[in-house]
């Protein structure tokens, strides 16, 4: 049996990745909702101003930029590990 070397955690990278894939997954899922809440009919007579429709609307037009930031984040601190590896690999 060979021994492996230390199993290094990448929170950061996972948490990040996690977080990303989730708020893209909330927008795409609250884009759908209201396809099929106006097909359904729920904007008729103002009805997207009541109830969760509010937040459920606004959640694309704040979700999105916050996952493209997230993933600029995550390519950071990526690319942070990558050249700490580098360096001491190389040394």
């Amino acid at each position: 049996m060979s021994e492996s070397g230390p199993v290094t955690e990448h929170r950061a990278e996972r948490i990040l990745a996690y977080m990303f894939v989730g708020i893209v997954a909330l927008s795409i899922g609250a884009f759908i909702a209201v396809i099929v809440g106006t097909l359904a009919g729920a904007g008729s007579n103002d009805g997207f101003s009541q109830g969760i429709w509010p937040a459920v609307i606004m959640l694309p037009w704040f979700g999105l930029p916050i996952a493209f930031l997230l993933l600029i984040a995550l390519l950071i601190v990526n690319g942070v590990r990558r050249s700490r590896a580098a360096r001491s690999g190389s040394s």
